[in-house]
């Protein structure tokens, strides 16, 4: 086998999904990591090794690296939405979670809970893809103190409003960069020297290998068939090339190393060639003149799970609705997208919009995570693993989640608001990717800044009134029997929509009871549907309305 036909390539969902759209605490430096990945070896008896559970990483978040629990938790959770669990696990945690009346039950629940330690471990490392500079904390006490001081907030929040989550070229980069560290996580103590690093002949085991296998992944023969790298590496051509020794049954580190250098290159499946050799979709309406076409492309013909993207750009000015087989299980990223209203009703794995102003976008359940960057006068309906906002203002969230939402740097005058919605398979799509309706705390968000958890002085959102509270219709129609919102409505939304109901029936009680004339019965009704057009004009729902009429109607209106 030639070595040229090998290509490696860095995963995409690691970091689209894995690394946090924030600046990550300074501890998260390589000494520190390093340290980390020395001591959960030595405390394996204890929960820590091969798989650590989540009252250790606790003990080292908060004891050793001096991170709030709650911080600590969402890393934590955060690395647990990507493992891959059954339909059926997902659903019985949150039945579970559903039931624990008390932060201690909760907290009980949590402890029973356990993910891979070494693939935790290049989780954390890969948080710095969104920090400014790597130079921080290179060399530092044994443990971190409460004295250290982190980075500068002005310094560190500005990397928060540059997405690198999408970016395959930043993905490759920084493996390229960083692959002497990744190493030297996953290697035995034993392998490493006094000073922590590997020496010339260090040896990597292969149940180190299955760590790496969750940042890199491989194919021989053009991507034909695709690999994760331990998996890869069994094939005994490569493993000659990779340093692999039948004696050792281990690599060495030194020609790996040179090996994956060689091998790596841009991931074939994301979202560069996604754009290049993708195939376009026509889902929207193009309008003539000046304006930008819209550009919707999709490689999930082709792509094998956890890489499979949609990409829709530049839609203006219209209604894009799609209940698509090309959506299902998809990573959806929406960018500029601008006065429109967007219906994307399938099961999908991760959604981020970014860059979109005054438009409405309903997803249909999404199983993993919702990011808003980037956004100004946006509103989002969502049932979805997770939410996270950054650098968005004037933005509204309609949200059915077990996670509490992330309110990162840079948002203004965002709403949080019940979800309020259903269209006829919500709840069919809700069980294909395990989202259940409870536990729902879309009213207690956690804002974090770059130095970890806030309370800014200035609160950068507000739940919704009551009094400003509306049911919204998905204005389509399709098979499923989901006929109300899942979960129902919080009791001061649901009082606020029958105290409204009681009034539209009190006035059309005294409208009827007026006994107006046939003349001014007309008179009424005229002077009603001139406001009622007013307020579709100053509202911008008549631009939605007149876009769902099919083309075809508005041309033979026309023509007539």
């Amino acid at each position: 086998m030639e070595q040229k036909t090998v290509s490696v390539w860095v995963r995409l969902e690691p970091f689209l999904l894995g690394a946090l759209p924030t600046p990550p605490p300074a501890k998260f430096s390589m000494h520190y990591l390093r340290k980390m990945s020395t001591y959960v070896r030595t405390r394996a008896k204890d929960g820590c090794f091969p798989r650590i559970y989540w009252p250790m990483w606790k003990h080292i978040a908060c004891g050793k690296l001096q991170l709030p629990a709650e911080l600590a938790w969402v890393y934590f959770e955060a690395f647990d939405m990507l493992t891959e669990k059954s339909v059926e696990d997902r659903l019985e945690w949150a039945e579970a979670a559903s039931q624990c009346t008390s932060q201690e039950e909760l907290d009980q629940l949590r402890h029973k809970l356990s993910v891979d330690t070494l693939q935790f471990l290049l989780f954390l490392y890969i948080q710095q893809l969104n920090r400014v500079s790597l130079r921080t904390s290179l060399i530092g006490e044994e443990w971190p103190s409460p004295r250290t001081r982190s980075p500068s907030p002005e310094i560190e929040s500005k990397s928060s409003l540059q997405n690198k989550n999408w970016d395959d070229q930043a993905h490759l980069t920084f493996v390229q960069t960083h692959l002497f560290d990744l190493l030297e996580l996953v290697l035995d103590p034993d392998q490493l020297s006094s000073s922590g690093h590997h020496v010339q002949d260090s040896l990597l085991s292969t149940e180190a290998l299955c760590g790496l296998s969750f940042l890199l992944e491989g194919s021989v023969s053009k991507g034909r068939s695709v690999h994760p790298l331990h998996e890869l590496l069994l094939w005994a051509p490569l493993q000659s090339q990779a340093g692999f020794s039948k004696l050792s049954q281990a690599f060495s580190v030194r020609k790996l190393q040179g090996w994956l250098r060689d091998t790596l290159t841009i991931n074939p499946f994301g979202t560069t060639a996604c754009f290049k050799t993708g195939k376009k979709l026509a889902w929207v309406q193009q309008i003539e003149g000046k304006i930008k076409r819209a550009k919707i492309a999709r490689n999930t013909h082709n792509a094998p799970a956890g890489s499979r993207v949609v990409i829709i750009s530049q839609v203006y000015k219209q209604t894009l609705a799609k209940d698509s087989e090309k959506l299902i299980g998809a990573s959806v990223k929406l960018h500029r997208c601008n006065e429109s209203f967007i219906y994307l009703l399938s099961p999908m794995r991760s959604v981020i919009i970014e860059k979109c102003w005054n438009s409405t976008i309903v997803l249909g359940p999404v199983q993993t995570t919702v990011h808003v960057q980037n956004c100004q006068d946006v509103k989002v309906v969502c049932v979805t693993g997770k939410i996270s906002v950054c650098a968005s203002s004037f933005c509204t969230f309609h949200v059915l989640t077990p996670t509490r939402p992330l309110l990162l740097a840079g948002n203004e005058a965002l709403t949080l608001a019940p979800y309020h919605t259903h269209y006829p398979a919500l709840e069919d799509h809700m069980a294909i990717i395990g989202l259940a309706v409870v536990p729902n705390v879309w009213d207690q968000p956690l804002c974090l800044g770059a130095d970890g958890i806030e309370n800014p002085s200035t609160p950068v959102y507000s739940l919704l009134s009551p009094s400003d509270f509306y049911e919204f219709v998905v204005p389509f129609e399709m098979e499923g029997d989901t006929s109300e919102i899942p979960g129902g409505l919080p009791p001061l939304y649901q009082k606020a929509l029958i105290d409204r109901k009681q009034k539209v029936h009190t006035w059309q009680k005294m409208v009827k009871e007026a006994q107006l004339s046939k003349e001014q019965r007309k008179q009424f009704k005229a002077v009603v549907e001139q406001k009622f057009h007013e307020w579709l004009c100053e509202t911008g729902q008549k631009q939605q309305l007149d876009s769902l009429i099919p083309p075809s109607t508005i041309s033979k209106q026309a023509a007539g």
